[in-house]
């Protein structure tokens, strides 16, 4: 029950810490280069942590794209790969949060157009 405990306060922790990402997000034109840096840094950080999201969603997408069979079977391959994709690119953003580029996963959060298919843009390209 401890352990249980200790793994909720950390995500709701996580996600209290996450829930002025995407108002940074939506002013990243006119924000400061420290603002930059820890907009990057805590995107970074909550693709890292909400990364298995990214398998119920890509199994619902695909059920309802196709059938309960392939759905479930290929939307598990798929979340999967894309789960190893999030966590990826969010510990690169984490790590390179000091250099002000553009994310590489789009959407940027998982929770922003949950319908949306992942996809990764090129990395390390700078903002204007």
């Amino acid at each position: 029950m401890k352990k249980h405990t200790q793994t909720l306060t950390g995500v709701v922790f996580s996600l209290s810490l996450f829930s002025a990402s995407p108002l940074l997000a939506a002013e990243e034109a006119h924000q400061s280069y420290g603002a930059k840096v820890g907009c990057k840094a805590t995107n970074g950080l909550a693709n890292m942590v909400t990364a298995p999201l990214e398998i119920p969603k890509n199994m619902i997408n695909s059920v309802n794209d196709s059938n309960i069979v392939y759905g479930t079977i290929g939307g598990l391959a798929k979340g999967i790969l894309n789960t190893v994709g999030r966590i990826t690119t969010g510990a690169t953003d984490f790590v390179t949060a000091p250099i002000p580029t553009k994310p590489i996963v789009k959407p940027r959060y998982i929770w922003q157009d949950f319908d949306a298919d992942t996809t990764y843009d090129d990395a390390f390209r700078l903002q204007n």
